[in-house]
């Protein structure tokens, strides 16, 4: 006799996790995976996460589950935020603790040069060549796998935003043979901003060489570490502790777009594709409920609504 017991419905939503030092974001997804495997929800459950941190980081990795997971795309170029860390006086070939030193120097900027450089040259829309190595593909070919191999990697420049810097903390490395200064600082920036390179130009401009020591990313789009679990907490759903506990409702990631409340009539129109008119609201980016339920993210042009992503949830009735 099969007593196969089904599995559990499938979950939609986010899971935010403070990402652990050296867990990277592919094996972050695949912690998600295993551990609703082990809570009975099967191996169909779609998982992917809203943004790429290196190993070396930690900080809000935003995991979205379902259909959600049609949202993730939006997380990738939403801002997001991060504490970080520059020693100034080696570089090393990853711009962080993990790379080989390629160049030192002897100069030491001062701290009050550095908040003036933020300013004079780091605020708003600069130019920015990514790191060697990045995920960055030439040719089909990961940046960071041609810089391993030796080759020379040589990336395109690209236009990003800075929004913002806070100056957290100061110092020189070392209690008493002090050699090395180093600055703490958070940044708001724009999709596509490698930290890394921020620290490689900010020390260039400061006539000396520096390298990333922590980094940390501490808001991503509308997440932030007062949402974010650790990975023991994620383990836990494995081992018996609901879901419900750590998982964050889909709308959530809509946060910073307006809803538009729709009725039964009207909703099932915007699942089935069909176009809304004579709507009293502003041209713009939407997001349709009916009732609590999120149905569909929309465009309203002129008082007509059109689907842009539509949201197949499994609790709605058609």
């Amino acid at each position: 006799m099969n007593s196969t017991v089904p599995p559990r419905p499938a979950p939609h939503g986010w899971i935010v996790l403070d990402k652990p030092l050296g867990l990277g974001s592919t094996q972050a997804v695949a912690a998600v995976k295993r551990n609703l495997r082990e809570a009975g929800y099967g191996k169909k459950v779609k998982v992917g996460h809203g943004g790429t941190l290196d190993p070396l980081a930690t900080g809000v990795l935003p995991i979205a589950l379902g259909e959600a997971t049609k949202l993730a795309g939006r997380m990738l170029d939403a801002s997001k935020t991060y504490e970080f860390t520059v020693q100034f006086g080696r570089q090393t070939d990853t711009l962080d603790l993990e790379g080989k030193v390629v160049a030192i120097s002897d100069v030491q900027p001062g701290f009050g040069a550095v908040e003036s450089i933020l300013q004079e040259r780091f605020t708003g829309e600069i130019d920015q060549v990514p790191p060697s190595y990045s995920a960055i593909k030439i040719d089909g070919e990961r940046a960071y796998d041609l810089a391993r191999a030796g080759e020379d990697v040589q990336l395109k420049s690209r236009r990003v935003t800075i929004f913002g810097w806070e100056y957290l903390a100061e110092g020189f490395v070392g209690e008493w043979d002090a050699s090395e200064q180093y600055v703490t600082l958070r940044v708001k920036v724009s999709k596509g901003t490698y930290i890394r390179s921020l620290a490689r130009d900010i020390s260039l401009a400061l006539g000396t060489v520096g390298h990333v020591t922590m980094l940390r990313r501490v808001k991503a789009g509308p997440f932030d570490l007062s949402q974010a679990i650790s990975l023991d907490k994620l383990n836990e759903i494995g081992k018996g502790a609901t879901l419900e506990q750590i998982l964050l409702p889909l709308e959530v990631g809509l946060d910073d777009i307006p809803a538009i409340d729709l009725g039964s009539e009207q909703a099932r129109a915007v699942r089935q594709g069909r176009v809304l008119t004579e709507l009293p609201h502003d041209d713009g980016l939407y997001w349709a409920r009916e009732g609590t339920i999120p149905v569909a993210l929309v465009e309203l042009s002129s008082g007509e609504v059109r689907v842009v992503r539509g949201f197949n949830l499994s609790d709605v009735a058609e």
